[in-house]
């Protein structure tokens, strides 16, 4: 009989995005276009000629501008398109977002609600 093994994997430190109940929660996957290094927390906006996502700026005009989802995890894809998991839906503290140029927690709030996506604005990061 083999004794039991402990190990580290990683560490977790709270960045207190989440601000809801997590079984609220509902990821999918996406294709984050080549070029960007982004954070978890970045509010995505969808290309809609490619279907991929990047950065949300409110000046684009591919598609893009419209704030459609919230990344879940850190994603390099400064070399090439990378596929990253990406919230559609639950309660996120708005001071824990990245935003893209021109946009404002205000500017995108009504939208976000519209798609299942909640931010609130009273949870210090």
């Amino acid at each position: 009989m083999s004794k039991a093994e402990f190990r580290t994997e990683g560490t977790y430190a709270p960045d207190k995005l989440i601000a809801g109940n997590a079984h609220l929660l509902v990821g999918r996957k996406v294709t984050i276009v080549s070029g960007q290094n982004l954070t978890r927390g970045a509010v995505l906006g969808k290309i809609t000629a490619s279907g991929k996502y990047n950065l949300s700026l409110s000046g684009a005009s591919d598609g893009s501008q419209t704030p459609d989802l919230i990344l879940a995890e850190n994603c390099d894809a400064s070399s090439g398109d990378k596929v990253a998991l990406a919230y559609a839906r639950g309660d996120f503290n708005a001071n824990a977002l990245t935003l893209g140029t021109a946009h404002t927690v205000a500017s995108i709030t009504e939208g976000l609600r519209a798609k299942g996506i909640t931010l609130i604005p009273a949870v210090a990061a």
